[in-house]
């Protein structure tokens, strides 16, 4: 990546930057849409998003109430936008679907509400993957009622991978879509935000007003552009590691809350085990490995070596447990979930 970077235009990319114009052309026929534009983040990208799709206030934006721009945006959609976010719990603990977002949804002239302009999916969301029949659905229902339908595809790759859907048939329901390069395909940084013509324009200027306006992009672009080429391939071998960490796990009688595509979320209660407890530990191995919580994030530089040894480390804290007089009982497991982050130490860098 560094290699390939290295051989990059160094144009200035608030007026033209080659490398940088071309990755966002192939964006653009990647996804199916008219144009697209690179931008430093994932966060910016859906707060351009919103932002060039709402005019003028009073307007809302409906989403899941998981979703990262409701929870991990830094309430960037009242800052940047003053919109109101309608935050909806889905009652299958899944993904929201077209009922709920039609219970939910303030359309209309009533003056006492704040019209929804924007709903909002995420995908994947927390690693799981939104079923394309129900975004079909929904996307049917918005646009019948003049709602823009927006997507944050940070993870959108890993529905591709694990689906094996085009790109363009999962992005085609919206009218827009955020991807990003870092997390899953391991680029330094960058996201790219895909749309009609008309709107990317419009997110070019907000992008410039939000400081987002950068000058040789090339080798950013450049390395987005190897991460897609030879990154993306190795989501599969990813996912089947997060499978058989799972099973392995699960082997051991560690309580599985979710695990599609590449995350996995436990609780090791039932088998006498405190997060503090796995975590302390895990960091006394003789190659450590950082956990924060519940959430195991697989990428593609964890070893397999990584996910045996947390596994076996499980293991023998189970035993010991045992020696010491715990008996598992099904009243020991919480649903609580933690959104935090697990990551091994990489075997080598790009």
């Amino acid at each position: 990546m560094y290699a390939y970077a290295s051989l990059a235009s160094v144009g200035d990319d608030v007026y033209h930057e080659p490398s940088t114009a071309a990755l966002e052309a192939h964006m653009a026929k990647l996804t199916g849409k008219e144009a697209a534009l690179f931008i430093p983040s994932g966060t910016m990208s859906n707060q351009l998003a919103l932002r060039t799709h709402l005019k003028q206030p009073p307007y809302s934006v409906l989403c899941d109430h998981r979703a990262h721009i409701n929870n991990y945006e830094a309430g960037g959609t009242a800052f940047h936008s003053g919109a109101h976010t309608l935050p909806v719990i889905p009652s299958n603990g899944h993904h929201i679907t077209l009922e709920e977002i039609e219970q939910n949804i303030t359309l209309g002239d009533d003056i006492h509400g704040a019209k929804t302009e924007v709903i909002a999916l995420e995908n994947t969301l927390n690693g799981t993957i939104f079923p394309q029949g129900e975004i079909i659905r929904i996307s049917e229902f918005a646009h019948q009622n003049n709602v823009k339908l927006h997507l944050d595809g940070a993870r959108i790759w890993h529905v591709a991978a694990e689906t094996a859907t085009p790109l363009k048939t999962l992005c085609d329901p919206f009218d827009s879509v955020s991807l990003c390069f870092s997390k899953g395909l391991g680029a330094p940084i960058g996201s790219c935000l895909v749309g009609s013509t008309e709107f990317i324009r419009k997110a070019r200027w907000f992008r410039k007003l939000f400081g987002g306006g950068m000058r040789q992009t090339g080798i950013l672009a450049a390395s987005a552009a190897y991460a897609l080429t030879y990154n993306f391939p190795q989501l599969a071998r990813v996912h089947d590691l997060t499978k058989r960490l799972e099973a392995g796990l699960r082997e051991l009688g560690v309580k599985i809350l979710s695990a599609e595509t590449c995350m996995v979320f436990f609780d090791a209660t039932p088998l006498g085990i405190s997060y503090l407890e796995l975590v302390t530990r895990a960091a006394e191995l003789p190659s450590p490995i950082r956990l924060g919580g519940s959430r195991l994030v697989v990428h593609i530089q964890t070893s397999p070596k990584a996910a045996e040894d947390l596994v076996d480390l499980i293991r023998v804290l189970a035993e010991e447990k045992a020696k010491a007089g715990f008996v598992p009982s099904p009243e020991a497991y919480t649903t609580k979930r933690q959104n935090i982050y697990v990551r091994a130490k990489p075997e080598k860098k790009n």
